[in-house]
């Protein structure tokens, strides 16, 4: 009789299993806490989101779910891409953005603009999607509020122009103007 492989699984294959065993069932932090055994759990479910693909949705994807809430709706991952996108390049991305949403010029941490029950997270977004040729280069990568990418799904959209920029600007009433000059010059103190 040949030997079975008794090895344990690790905590990436555990809290797998676990999704694919309850697909459509929201989970709590602390049961998949309990599943994992460890106190990385959090990563591991990044891991199956980002490296495998699982679309394991959370409070900052859908407002029905609570902080601490996961839901795997679906078997079917998506394409997975290998993470390539250092620390030190995502500070930076987000740094030159100024922690706002390119898209819809969200704050990073303040209530969205346009779902006020939930604070505005930011990601990074690639200009060029990877799908279509785009490279992890700062000049491929922008920041993207959590709303915003959900609505971006491989499109590739052009940053405003400088007229465009400006007619909105002028548009604007006087103290927002004000409020975009404070800003400009706190950004570019400089200048």
């Amino acid at each position: 009789m040949p030997k079975q492989n008794t090895k344990p699984l690790g905590m990436r294959a555990r809290l797998r299993a676990h999704f694919l065993a309850n697909i459509g069932r929201v989970m709590t932090s602390d049961e998949l806490r309990s599943v994992a055994g460890k106190s990385e759990w959090a990563r591991r479910v990044r891991e199956l989101r980002n490296e495998e693909g699982y679309q394991i949705l959370t409070h900052n994807d859908r407002e029905d779910l609570r902080p601490g809430e996961y839901l795997l709706e679906s078997i079917k991952p998506q394409p997975a891409f290998e993470r390539s996108i250092s620390k030190e390049l995502r500070a930076l991305v987000l740094d030159r953005n100024g922690f706002t949403c390119q898209m819809c010029g969200a704050v990073a941490g303040e209530p969205h603009p346009y779902d006020s029950t939930r604070k505005t997270r930011l990601h990074l977004g690639h200009i060029v999607d990877k799908t279509q040729g785009g490279k992890d280069e700062p000049s491929n990568l922008r920041a993207i509020c959590s709303v915003c990418n959900e609505g971006a799904s491989n499109q590739t959209l052009d940053r405003p122009t400088i007229s465009k920029l400006l007619i909105q600007l002028r548009r604007a009433k006087r103290e927002n103007q004000l409020e975009a000059l404070t800003w400009l010059k706190a950004k570019f103190p400089d200048h």
